[in-house]
């Protein structure tokens, strides 16, 4: 049963500028954080009441989250059904790293141009070492919100705020797929950030959309493996 709402508590996982007394905000991460651990599973239906009853809040801030979750991919709204937690399918997974290629390989050759023009790579570097101690934890959702960071750092070093804002409305999918899958070595996934941190800070943008672009197509192909066999998702490739 999730903890109730604490309407004190910033919402800093869910969105950094978000105030801190936006009840609706802390239902959306509480929310978010269930549907990622499977205590809502995909498929199933989020039903006002029971969780009105879970969260100790009323429907209407609660009523005010489950947009949010629906334009973040975490739900699907449908009529006289309510929201109805998404179900992963091969293509939403390769949707998803399609965009990342999209995205990510241009962000790590602009972040790299702005390294080459005086930037420092050391918020970077702070989050990878923040993620090699999350190994130590051992705790899926850690290393997979870990993960997740270092990604959103790599486009908040473009300083593009357009890029910023798409990173963010598919960071919480990528840190989904990063959790389904954490029987993957997360030792590679960390040798594979230092790699493309090193590339980043050569300030050598083709290098850096290189590894970026490497690094995202091994993810995919490790990633979809794990999800047909050992997840058993639907294959709708």
């Amino acid at each position: 049963m999730a903890e109730p709402i604490d309407p004190t508590v910033p919402d800093r996982a869910a969105d950094p500028s978000a105030r801190p007394d936006s009840l609706s905000r802390q239902i959306y991460a509480a929310l978010r954080e269930g549907i990622i651990r499977g205590r809502y599973p995909q498929g199933s239906r989020l039903t006002e009441q029971r969780l009105a009853e879970e969260l100790a809040v009323s429907r209407v801030p609660l009523r005010e989250a489950v947009p949010l979750l629906e334009v973040d991919g975490f739900v699907r709204t449908l009529p006289r059904r309510g929201a109805i937690v998404t179900t992963w399918t091969a293509k939403a997974a390769h949707d998803l790293f399609d965009l990342r290629l999209c995205l990510e390989v241009g962000a790590a050759r602009f972040a790299a141009r702005q390294v080459a023009a005086g930037a420092s790579v050391a918020p970077l570097r702070e989050v990878l070492e923040r993620s090699r101690d999350g190994l130590a934890s051992g705790d899926p959702y850690r290393i997979a919100a870990d993960s997740t960071r270092f990604h959103e750092v790599v486009v908040e070093l473009t300083e593009n705020e357009l890029m910023g804002s798409l990173m963010r409305s598919v960071a919480g999918r990528m840190m989904w797929l990063f959790f389904m899958t954490s029987e993957l070595d997360p030792v590679d996934a960390y040798d594979g950030h230092r790699e493309l941190l090193e590339a980043i800070d050569s300030g050598n943008e083709r290098v850096a959309e290189s590894v970026a672009y490497t690094h995202i197509e091994r993810d995919r192909l490790e990633s979809l493996r794990a999800l047909l066999t050992v997840r058993g998702i639907e294959d709708l490739t």
